[in-house]
């Protein structure tokens, strides 16, 4: 990936994650990026390709949060992992996890099949630890995740360590 690109990339997740996907211009990408409008449409031939690209380039970020869960063996450590996941992102990532919360809403982008793997490794733990509905319990916990991640996005409102002590009690951790 050329440097240009990565500016595109840069700026483009930069605004989507403010100002929202439709309310962003392929102009004012290339305006904070500092490159043609034209160089935007020949990477990436459209917003959509944009927008595409930064979701591919995000993956990894999201393999890397998991690859830990999904490898541990321990079946209390697959929850108490899952439970302080949020406490691993990086503040640098913030505005690409922001843009992954506007895309479900904004473009009903879904992470679903995203967490599947998490999901998997959460029901199989719950199984191991002798809950009646660890499916159930393994997206129940997955809400709550996702609950912590979108506050502690959105503000300190609300007390992350707080809320994810209350689940590492919850689950006898």
């Amino acid at each position: 990936m050329t440097e240009k690109q990565e500016k595109i990339l840069q700026a483009a997740l930069q605004l989507f994650a403010c100002e929202g996907y439709h309310a962003t211009s392929t102009s004012k990408v290339a305006k904070a990026a500092g490159v043609s409008e034209g160089l935007i449409f020949r990477h990436y031939k459209n917003k959509e390709g944009l927008v595409m690209a930064i979701l591919e380039e995000g993956e990894s970020r999201l393999k890397s949060l998991f690859v830990d869960i999904v490898m541990e063996t321990d079946p209390k450590e697959v929850l108490r992992k899952t439970i302080t996941m949020t406490t691993k992102i990086d503040p640098s990532d913030y505005d690409f996890w922001k843009l992954q919360f506007k895309l479900k809403w904004e473009l009903e982008i879904s992470g679903d099949k995203k967490m599947e793997p998490v999901k998997m490794a959460l029901a199989n733990a719950f199984h191991k630890l002798g809950y009646q509905l660890p499916g159930s319990e393994a997206k129940l916990l997955i809400l709550f995740i996702e609950g912590i991640g979108s506050s502690l996005l959105t503000g300190p409102e609300t007390n992350q360590d707080e809320i994810i002590q209350l689940l590492l009690k919850k689950y006898d951790l």
